[in-house]
């Protein structure tokens, strides 16, 4: 493998972008030869999907677009990111049991952390953000 394998598309910031960036990403998996286990593909549906979802509902009427970046380094270390304009980092939203938003963020942690990996926010020079997961691909034995 080359040192590290990548594609990015660009959507627009509605809510049907959200399905398009998960078969967008697991297409390109699947192209690069992964995910190797099925449970590794619904980690990356879950997490692609809250991030768009994210990126869609707090970025109303302020982002026109979203893009979502998919890196695969020679140490066989996955990122996604998905990046827009908006300037607030995720937080952590009190979620009251009956209400069916607010844990996003919270389902994306905990699944990076699951798996060895990790969450970074990284502003970008126009303003914006860029969301990373970051996951060793080799998944640890179990």
């Amino acid at each position: 493998m080359a040192d590290h394998q990548e594609a990015t598309v660009t959507l627009p910031s509605v809510p049907a972008s959200v399905s398009t960036a998960r078969r967008h990403v697991l297409d390109i998996l699947a192209q690069w030869g992964l995910p190797r286990r099925t449970e590794d593909a619904e980690t990356v549906r879950l997490i692609v999907s809250e991030l768009a979802t994210n990126t869609v509902q707090h970025t109303r009427g302020q982002s026109s677009t979203f893009t979502v970046d998919v890196r695969l380094d020679r140490d066989e270390e996955l990122r996604i990111g998905v990046t827009d304009s908006h300037p607030r980092h995720p937080r952590r939203l009190p979620a009251a049991v009956q209400q069916d938003h607010g844990r996003g963020m919270v389902i994306v942690r905990c699944l990076a952390a699951e798996r060895g990996g990790r969450v970074t926010v990284v502003p970008t020079a126009e303003g914006g953000k860029t969301v990373w997961i970051r996951l060793p691909w080799i998944a640890p034995a179990h």
